[in-house]
């Protein structure tokens, strides 16, 4: 078992670096939705992270017959998604001129992989209690992670620049993420 110090650490690392991409989606979506309706995007969003919660969470126990050391073998999942991004930097990322709750939560689940490849070894690498703590952890950071989203949208240039430039620094995100994973796991202990 880990301090619950730790166990905040690295649960909010592993939310708020693979939320990067959903971050900059939603505020984009946030700005083409009606100004009415952000209360209902929003709860579509945060429904659309819990889904990815519950996912990892029972993926996670069905791997419970297999060694969490070799769980950390997972860590080829961030790593390929630093390489496709890395990859695909320079293309021109795609507008949304959807809107809506059920684009939004259908969006949270399309950009949903990379939370899936992190938090199914977290969860499963921790133990019933820690996995708890950092369930806890991913709601308050989702709580502050829509508030803000909703704040963003009133500066739209910084919602542009985030968008433009998160290519640059995602790649670096998923390494970091991917050795994150091998470390909880104790995959080279």
């Amino acid at each position: 078992m880990h301090s619950i110090a730790a166990i905040v650490v690295v649960a909010s690392l592993a939310f708020v670096g693979t939320m990067c991409d959903n971050f900059f989606a939603f505020a984009a979506q946030l700005l083409v939705t009606v100004r009415e309706r952000y209360r209902r995007v929003s709860v579509a969003q945060a429904i659309g992270v819990a889904t990815l919660v519950i996912v990892a969470a029972g993926v996670g126990s069905a791997l419970a017959a297999i060694p969490t050391r070799w769980i950390g073998l997972f860590a080829i999942a961030p790593w390929a998604l630093a390489a496709h991004a890395w990859r695909h930097r320079e293309e021109p990322t795609r507008d949304q001129f959807r809107r809506g709750a059920l684009t939004t939560f259908a969006l949270t689940l399309a950009l949903g992989g990379d939370n899936l490849a992190v938090w199914i070894p977290l969860l499963r690498a921790s133990g019933r209690v820690d996995a708890i703590v950092a369930v806890l952890v991913f709601a308050i950071w989702e709580i502050l992670f829509v508030t803000s989203a909703q704040a963003l949208v009133q500066h739209p240039r910084v919602v542009n620049w985030g968008s433009a430039h998160a290519k640059s620094f995602v790649p670096w995100i998923y390494l970091g993420l991917g050795v994150l994973i091998l470390v909880e796991c104790g995959t080279f202990r």
